[in-house]
């Protein structure tokens, strides 16, 4: 009696753990997102004030953006949010995602050391990477697919210098903190978005040299993974952060969120 008693207890604990666990798992969502909202410091900030208005977690995977993209389209993720218009847009027409809304943004700035050897100090990028092309100067580029990345490639292209970017050009295939960190210790320059360069605190040498030009605007964006495509996907979670992040709550957090003084992103969510 008391061997059978046992197992008994010992079943129906286990039961409650497991339902416990699934009850867990239920009130969590997986968000796939870029590097620089994690580095930049800005979910530690945002997170809690939404677990706090919802219940819910969020456990952030942070990639470059063209990752971030792939993982939902593989159905590892149940919200995306990242900062590549024309990528994202792409996502949502090939089903993937259920509509695409604007959060925040922030700009690209060109980083590199204080001597600026190439001139390329200034608003005007595409003039900047004609000098570092001219020059041969260090440049690290992401090289990764990132939303960063893919602005890069858009600059040059716009320079006309896909093809001939500099004997001094060099990508890491990293994210933008290991990008930074390469250009401090080399005195490389290196595009970065200025939330993470505001965090970044390895600056050794390096400024920023290149800021203000329109074509450096950086929008971000978020969008349910559609379960039409993959049934797991917990839809109404997800749709519960989106409709959050872009509330005036939601949007408050965002613009509350600075380093030493400094507004980090700009929420538009609606425009």
């Amino acid at each position: 009696m008391t061997f059978a008693f046992s197992l008994t207890r010992r079943a129906l604990v286990c039961a409650v753990l497991a339902s416990t666990s699934v009850w867990a798992q239920a009130q969590s969502i997986v968000m796939s997102s870029t590097t620089s909202t994690e580095q930049s410091g800005l979910f530690s900030h945002l997170l809690p004030a939404f677990k706090k208005a919802s219940g819910l977690d969020v456990k952030v995977v942070a990639l470059g953006t063209g990752q971030a993209l792939d993982m939902a389209r593989r159905g590892d993720a149940d919200v995306v949010f990242v900062h590549d218009q024309a990528a994202e847009e792409k996502f949502v027409a090939d089903g993937f995602g259920i509509k695409r809304l604007p959060v925040m943004y922030n700009d690209f700035v060109l980083i590199g050391p204080k001597a600026d050897p190439a001139a390329t100090r200034g608003k005007d990028i595409v003039a900047a990477l004609a000098k570092l092309s001219a020059s041969n100067a260090a440049f690290v580029s992401r090289g990764d697919k990132s939303g960063t990345h893919a602005a890069e490639l858009r600059f040059w292209k716009t320079a006309n210098l896909e093809g001939s970017k500099g004997k001094g050009y060099r990508e890491c295939g990293c994210g933008m903190g290991p990008a930074l960190n390469i250009a401090a210790s080399s005195g490389a320059y290196v595009l970065s978005d200025r939330a993470t360069w505001l965090n970044f605190k390895n600056r050794a040498d390096l400024t920023i040299l290149v800021e203000g030009d329109q074509r450096l605007f950086n929008q971000y964006g978020v969008m349910v993974v559609n379960p039409a495509k993959h049934a797991h996907v917990k839809q109404a979670n997800a749709q519960k952060f989106v409709d959050w992040i872009i509330s005036p709550a939601g949007q408050g957090v965002i613009a509350d969120y600075k380093i030493g003084g400094e507004q980090l992103f700009f929420p538009n969510a609606g425009k």
